[in-house]
């Protein structure tokens, strides 16, 4: 979500749109009433704050659910403390506020890692005390029906379940908290568009609340748009936090970030600020091997295939741009252009790759898939890579040299535009 979430960003503003990346986070809920049980109970909160803060914490929670499985009654003790942090009870309300400040610091390290940032943080919370006008006007247009003392708009005409908007005990939903902030943010940022970077498994409850905003008379819930992506999985099933089984992205990037080293301290033995590249070359094979494919895609997760800078990997295409730029660090580009170099198959399956790549940034905003860039990408790489195997650029006599420099130039800039979009580095050495 985040890698896919930060490329569409980046898509739109290199076509000029004016984007607003907000993380809503999903700071709200029974999760953590559970987290306040299970701390008051097993915590210690010099270990939390001293150690790896999130793991500390979804320890805690892995722990409630292993107990509550033993006895039932933890569960409504965490209802009870999450319905005090309602209420901003001091002792609740405190830990609360903590593990989102834990937790939002620990996630940060990530987040620079891959070179994301955010123009908010407005989260589930956020929405609280904005939910009320939304359920009184779905009450006065006459969309809000009782069900078994629950309210819910009734979606029956349009082949749907009902969209719950109050429980029985008035506690409020995600749908009700979903609908305050498309209005919020109608309302802040006028937008044009608004994505939610989702998982697929979401569809049926954005397909639900989009419908409510129509019901409500709003034309713009046309520009709604839920951007669905497949689930990862480990290849021994599925992740499930409440069971501890999780592989944190931080560990996937630091041993990714460690192989690309280890191959620099090998390979390059000479290459300068060598942490860097490492770092740069480390998160890019990630990047790339989440963007690769249609994002719809399940994928099952695996480190052997993460960490292979086989094939077609982001470091084959950072060491083609890093190729580019050793050819161009060689000779000087003059006026003297003899074009007939390019007269050759190779030329111009390079000169055809370019020329397809405007069209790829184009369908991958309408089409909110950057895997469509990262192909193109990849195309004009095997393409040069061909072309630069077959022809001797810098041995050839000055005219024909600077017309394959001048490709090797525009194949550079094509590779750093279409990582740039991506949300990875383009090192000029490897």
């Amino acid at each position: 979500t985040t890698v896919l979430g930060n490329s569409l960003r980046r898509i739109f503003d290199h076509l000029g749109y004016k984007t607003v990346s907000i993380n809503h986070l999903g700071d709200w809920g029974t999760q953590f009433g559970k987290m306040i049980v299970a701390y008051d109970k097993w915590g210690d909160r010099e270990k939390i704050e001293n150690g790896n803060s999130v793991r500390e914490l979804v320890a805690l929670y892995v722990k409630f659910h292993e107990e509550a499985e033993k006895d039932p009654s933890l569960e409504d003790e965490a209802r009870a403390a999450f319905r005090r942090i309602e209420l901003h009870e001091p002792h609740e309300w405190e830990l609360f506020q903590w593990f989102k400040t834990l937790t939002l610091k620990d996630v940060a390290r990530v987040y620079d890692l891959l070179g994301v940032t955010f123009d908010s943080y407005n989260g589930e919370a956020f929405y609280n005390d904005k939910m009320q006008p939304v359920i009184d006007e779905l009450s006065a247009k006459g969309l809000l029906k009782d069900s078994e003392g629950a309210k819910v708009v009734d979606l029956s005409a349009y082949n749907m379940p009902p969209c719950l908007i109050l429980k029985a005990d008035g506690a409020t939903l995600y749908a009700t908290r979903d609908l305050a902030a498309a209005f919020y943010r109608k309302k802040t940022y006028d937008f044009y568009k608004c994505l939610y970077v989702v998982a697929y498994q979401q569809n049926l409850h954005f397909k639900q609340w989009f419908k409510v905003v129509e019901l409500m008379g709003y034309d713009w819930y046309k520009d709604l748009e839920h951007v669905a992506f497949g689930m990862v999985s480990m290849e021994d099933g599925a992740m499930s936090t409440r069971e501890g089984k999780v592989v944190f992205l931080e560990d996937v990037l630091n041993k990714t970030v460690e192989k690309a080293r280890a191959i620099l301290d090998e390979k390059s033995k000479g290459l300068d600020d060598k942490a860097t590249v490492a770092e740069d070359i480390g998160v890019g094979a990630v990047v790339f091997s989440a963007l690769y494919n249609n994002r719809i895609k399940d994928v099952v997760f695996s480190y052997d295939r993460v960490l292979s800078f086989e094939g077609e990997t982001g470091p084959y295409v950072q060491y083609t741009h890093a190729r580019c730029t050793s050819v161009l660090s060689r000779a000087e580009i003059t006026k003297d252009v003899d074009y007939s170099a390019l007269d050759n198959a190779e030329a111009n399956a390079v000169v055809k790759a370019i020329a397809a790549f405007p069209d790829a940034v184009k369908d991958a905003a309408e089409k909110y898939e950057p895997c469509y860039i990262s192909r193109a990408v990849m195309a004009v790489c095997q393409a040069y890579n061909k072309f630069y195997f077959e022809h001797r650029i810098i041995d050839a006599a000055e005219p024909q040299r600077n017309a394959m420099l001048l490709l090797t130039k525009a194949t550079k800039q094509v590779i750093k535009t279409g990582l740039t979009l991506l949300g990875i580095a383009a090192p000029d050495k490897m």
